[in-house]
């Protein structure tokens, strides 16, 4: 999916952020084609959303752009389906060398579409945009699950919602080294924080370092 989706100016566009990269440079995108911009937040409860909601919260207002409303936070308690996940004990966390299969939520785009459907469905928001990236092996992270949803969502809720994914063939460092210009530093992914600071030996610290360092490098 591509700039092509929306050529046009469109009314309000529903970004799912989360105080990273990925979905800060969405909001970016967003408010360059879209008249008003809703970053969304679906709080599942798990360790790092304190320090995720803060630094999406400081990049939005860093960002000073008047389209870009305030950030909604949506309320999506888990743990009674992932009560020994190490997103909720913090033990086992994926270390730096762990595959990006390591940090798997079992159907977390699932859960996080449908709350947001639900949301904007009922204040008239036709599209919602994710920040998911070419290297997202999940199978709730393809093209053909988000058409899918798209459908199910716009039948279930008579109302039509497109879920869209800019960014699904981009990498985390060319994402990074085309939106330069933005205040990337105040945005935040760690599993295992010390409040609002990384740990920097967690599976996202590192893939944050390597795609910032090759950014950088070229």
């Amino acid at each position: 999916m591509g700039n092509r989706q929306m050529r046009k100016k469109h009314g309000t566009v529903a970004v799912l952020a989360s105080g990273g990269v990925d979905s800060a440079c969405l909001i970016d995108w967003a408010a360059a084609r879209a008249r008003a911009v809703q970053p969304i937040y679906v709080s599942f409860g798990l360790r790092w959303e304190r320090a995720e909601k803060n630094a999406m919260r400081r990049f939005i207002r860093a960002m000073r752009q008047p389209n870009v409303r305030p950030a909604v936070v949506l309320q999506l308690p888990v743990r009674d389906l992932y009560e020994s996940h190490w997103g909720f004990t913090g033990r086992g966390i994926p270390g730096r060398r762990s595959r990006d299969a390591a940090v798997y939520i079992p159907g977390r785009n699932l859960l996080l579409l449908s709350k947001a459907s639900v949301y904007c469905a009922a204040r008239g928001i036709e599209t919602i945009a994710i920040g998911t990236l070419s290297a997202n092996p999940f199978r709730d992270a393809t093209p053909d699950f988000f058409s899918t949803f798209s459908r199910l969502a716009s039948k279930a809720l008579d109302r039509p919602i497109r879920v869209i994914a800019p960014f699904r063939r981009w990498t985390k460092y060319r994402l990074i080294r085309a939106h330069a210009h933005l205040p990337l530093d105040i945005c935040f992914s760690c599993l295992h924080p010390a409040g609002d600071k990384p740990c920097g030996r967690c599976n996202k610290c590192e893939e944050w370092m390597k795609a910032s360092k090759k950014s950088s490098n070229q």
